[in-house]
Parts: structure tokens; sequence; C-alpha cells
């Protein structure tokens, strides 16, 4: 039997030793050159072996050639016997070991002995590395949670997660909630919290339908989100009565950061000129404006007013009225809106003239809405060259329903006065509000004219010389009337051919004209005494005789008085805007 021994320097892992001593088992065995002198303690002799072939350099890098004396017990960090018959690998501990090295080297090896021991002294921190890493891989293969890093840990975790959140969906389905919309949304962990979220939305007045049309508000935490909304809206002057509607319009607003995304669009729109106190009515109106992006639509919809004539003075009232206007894009709804109501014969002034006081029209659908409304208009009667002034009179009338008012209402005055088709035309050119007036007060307003003493076809005649007398107040009418009979003088025929007489108020106008043509010993119509200005009149007052040409028509509407800049100041308060019917 074979003995090899080989010299064992630093190895800084046990599995790097290994692979060494396997490399060297395929190697040939080395020659032995003598035997070395008898033991002491055996009486054997040991062989030397040396390896003159290749030179095993040192630490140093220098070669060393050395013969070693084998023995039966070596130290464990410097000496390993390999036993070439036998597959297993021995260690044995040292009893009396002889090493015989050349003298020159006698100093290096000393210190590499040394090393060696020293390396060997200390604890195998990369054995105890090694056992803890089988551990866990131990651990691993047998599904154990010892260590947090483990796969096993993690995959607990997920499954923890599933369940929780298939209770919660459990339970958000049997109060009535589909929760298919919550997929990969951060929901509470546990039902109680759920639940506690799906009450406070109750107590703001939300159903279980309102949830379902918007199931993302589920995702909001009641404390980092829904109350510091809340109480930012009431801090606002947002009222309790309106808090339901408004998150119904809007539920995204329960999302929002105050500081990120409310306050800065409460700012932008008292800089356009919105009064504080009037901010929470514009919210409550279009709540959805607390969405919209300060550089986006918001601005270049303003600036598109201004530029085609609408006053700055008048946007804050504009947008307090109708802050839809905020969320209309330009190149989509207004500008489209505004070139069709030029193509009409409606000057760009003129029709910003209108959005200064309607700015609700701008939110008639043009194709849903206006063209076919102005296509019924030209069905019933009304001449195209009309369309325009029609319009800039009754701006609603191109968002209403209003194929079937105008059948309506055709048939209805058709019953108390026979109109022709001509004359209903007529009568809307005149006064395009016919369309929403109701029965009653036309029915009253006829049958006082009868007892006025008119006929059917003089108050047909008078209705379509000015239609207004259908839906004037009826206490003016009557006093209007009796100041005619009874310090006039005139004869009834005189009121057929201007019927406009109980348009204009005796105190102001009728009574002191009436006075200063009868001092005066003037004979003149109705027509010249009423139909002009005050100045005119008194221009009037200094002819020596009355010039009937001077007549001035008022069969139709001056569009250029619409283009009149406003004095009124309407962007002082806020007022809401009125559909109700003329009485």
């Amino acid at each position: 039997m074979r003995i090899f021994l080989f010299h064992y320097w630093y190895f800084s892992e046990p599995s790097l030793l290994f692979l060494l001593l396997q490399h060297r088992l395929s190697l040939s065995a080395p020659h032995v050159d003598s035997l070395s002198p008898p033991c002491e303690a055996t009486g054997r002799r040991h062989s030397i072996a040396s390896i003159p072939s290749h030179p095993t350099p040192d630490s140093f890098g220098c070669a060393v050639s050395m013969k070693m004396i084998s023995y039966n017990h070596i130290p464990k960090s410097s000496i390993l016997i390999v036993q070439h018959e036998i597959s297993t690998l021995t260690f044995c501990k040292p009893l009396a070991p002889t090493i015989l090295i050349s003298n020159q080297y006698q100093k290096r090896i000393n210190f590499i002995t040394k090393l060696q021991c020293s390396v060997s002294s200390r604890p195998y921190a990369s054995n105890s590395v090694d056992s803890k890493s089988d551990s866990v891989r131990m651990n691993r293969k047998q599904g154990g949670s010892s260590s947090i890093y483990s796969r096993a840990s993690l995959l607990e975790m997920k499954n923890e997660r599933i369940a929780n959140r298939a209770r919660v969906y459990d339970f958000l389905k049997s109060i009535g909630i589909q929760p298919d919309e919550l997929d990969g949304l951060e929901l509470p962990v546990t039902v109680d919290v759920m639940k506690e979220r799906v009450d406070f939305l109750h107590t703001l007045g939300l159903t279980i339908e309102d949830i379902n049309n918007y199931p993302l508000v589920l995702g909001c935490s009641v404390k980092k989100n829904m109350i510091p909304v809340l109480d930012y809206l009431g801090k606002l002057g947002v009222r309790r009565s309106t808090l339901t509607d408004f998150l119904r319009r809007y539920p995204q607003v329960l999302h929002a950061s105050v500081v990120v995304d409310l306050a800065p669009v409460v700012k932008y729109l008292e800089g356009m000129d919105i009064k504080p106190n009037d901010i929470p009515r514009v919210l409550e109106k279009y709540p959805e404006v607390l969405g919209y992006k300060l550089e986006g639509t918001m601005s270049t919809s303003v600036a598109y007013l201004v530029g085609i004539g609408v006053a700055r003075r008048e946007i804050g009232g504009v947008l307090t009225r109708y802050p839809e206007i905020l969320g209309m894009r330009v190149g989509r709804v207004i500008k489209p809106f505004v070139d069709y109501l030029e193509s009409l014969g409606i000057p760009t002034l003129a029709v910003a003239r209108l959005i200064e006081t309607r700015p609700h029209i701008l939110g008639f659908g043009l194709e849903q809405k206006v063209k076919p409304n102005v296509n019924s208009l030209k069905q019933f009667g009304v001449r195209e060259a009309s369309i325009s002034s029609v319009i800039a009179q009754y701006p609603e009338i191109i968002g209403l329903d209003l194929g079937s008012r105008l059948l309506k209402q055709q048939s209805f005055l058709n019953s108390i006065i026979n109109f022709s088709h001509g004359d209903f035309g007529k009568i809307i050119e005149k006064m395009p509000q016919i369309v929403s007036l109701s029965n009653t007060p036309v029915i009253k307003h006829v049958d006082f004219l009868k007892n006025c003493g008119f006929s059917l076809d003089q108050v047909k005649k008078m209705v379509v010389g000015c239609p207004q007398l259908l839906a004037l107040n009826m206490d003016i009418m009557k006093l209007n009337f009796d100041y005619f009979e009874s310090k006039m003088g005139r004869e009834l025929d005189e009121l057929v051919d201007f019927p406009a007489f109980f348009t204009y108020g005796l105190e102001s106008t009728i009574r002191p004209r009436h006075r200063m043509v009868a001092k005066k010993g003037l004979k003149c119509s109705l027509a010249w005494l009423l139909n002009c200005s005050d100045a005119k009149f008194e221009e009037r007052m200094n002819y020596d005789t009355i010039d009937m040409e001077e007549m001035e028509d008022d069969s139709s509407f001056d569009m250029n008085t619409l283009m009149e800049p406003r004095n009124d100041g309407s962007d002082s308060d806020f007022d809401e805007d009125s559909d109700e019917e003329y009485l």
C-alpha cells in the first residue's frame, strides 16, 4: 500500500481543498526516493516522498523543492495523507513529525508553518456559514419559515392577502356592491375597516347604487382622504344640503389632495374675478371644475372668449353663472358654436354680448340642438333673414325641444285665434318667447281685448302686430286703456293700428306727451306720438307740421342695440338663470 503526502498551503475554503485533492488523486503516484530511519516507537521506516518534477511555489512566489518524511499522524493544518487504495480521506494527529528540508528554506518554511497553524487554529467561519446555508436550504425544502428570506414566508403572506381580500369581497357582495372593478386597488385588510368606510359614505347620503356607479371610492381612506377634503369644502362654504349631489356628480374629489389639487383651482377661480362668496356656489353648480388642470382647458377657453369680444370685467360674472365653460374645449365646442351663429348673420361682437348675458347658450349642443332648432323655425314660417333676430332676442330658443313646442303652441293659438301659417311665423319673429308662453295668460289677455270692444279679427290683427299683448302685465294694460278711453278721446281703430300703445308706461311716456301735443293743438297718430325717443319727441314739438315719414318702424329687432357696451353691472352679484315663463 502506497501513501502519498501533499503539502497543504493556505486555502480559504474547505471546498477548494477538496477540489485540489480530487484533482491530485487522478494523477499517478509520485516517486519514493528513500526510506527514513526507523521510528523509535514502532521500529518502522517511513518513506520520503518528493516532487522533483514541478516544484511547489510558496506564498511569496518562490519555487520550493522539499522532501517530507511520511508518518501516520500529521498536523491537521499542513499535511494530508491520501491512501490511493482507500476511497476515503483520513486525517490523523501527529505523534512526532519529522520534516527534512534544506536549510536555505528553513526560515521561510517556519514562517509558512506558523501562518498555516494560525489559520488552522481559527474558528471555521466558512464552515459555520455553510452549515447555516445548508440549514436554510433544508428549511426551504421542508417548507419551514425560520428565515425571513425564505420563499415560504412570502408565499404565506401572499396567500394571507388573497384570503383577506376574498373576505372583503364577500362582505361587499353581501351588501349589494359589485367589487369587479376593485381588482388592483388597495383596499382595507379587514372587513371591519371596509364596513366603517361604507358606513361613512352612507352618512354622506351616498347609496349602494351611488357606490356601484363609482366603486373606486372604496379605495379612499376615511381619515386620510375623505375627512380632509370634506373639511376643506366646508370651510369654502359648500352647503351640507348640496354635498350629496356634489359627491354624486364628482366622487373623484374624495381622492384629491387639498394642497396639490383643490386649493390651486380655487385660487385660479378667484383670479378670474369670481368673488370668494361666489366660489362655493360655483363649485356646487359645477364640481367637476376641481379636476381640471390650470394650464389646460380652463385657461384656453377664457382666453378665447376675451378674444372674440367678451369684456374682461365680465368674465367673473360669466363664469359665476355658467362655470361649465371652464371645461369646454375651444376647438370642439366654443369656436364651432360661435362660427355657426356668425353664419346665421349675428356679428361676432353680438355673439360676445349674448354670451355675457346668457353664457349657458354655449352648453347647447350644436349638432343635437342648435341646428335642428334652426330648421324647425324655418319649417314653421320664420324667414331665414329673421333667424338671427329671433336668436338675438331669445337665445334660449336654440336650446329647447323646439319642434314639439312649436307644433303644440301653433295648435293652441289656432284654437283661440285662427292664425295662418304665415301669421304664426311673424309672431315668432317679433316675440320668439311665445314658444314658452303658457296657455292661461294667453286666454286671459285675449278675453281682456274682447271685453275692451275689439272683435276677434281685430284681436288677431293686434296680436300679429304686437305679440307682446299676450304677455304684458294685465294691470298696466287696464290703466293704459282707461286713460286712452277717458282722456285721449281716440277711436279703437287707432289701437288696432298701433297695439304697441299698451307697452308704454302711462306716467313716464303716454300722459306727458299727450299733454304736450294737446297743449300745442297738434293732431297726430299714436305711432307718431309714442314711437320715438324722448330727444326725438322734443325735436318734433318744434315742428309746425307733422311729417308722417319720420315715424320709426318698430317691426324688427335692431341688432345694433345688442352690440352696445353693457353698463348694468351684472357681474357684481351671483344670480341663478331662470327658465320661468312669461306671465
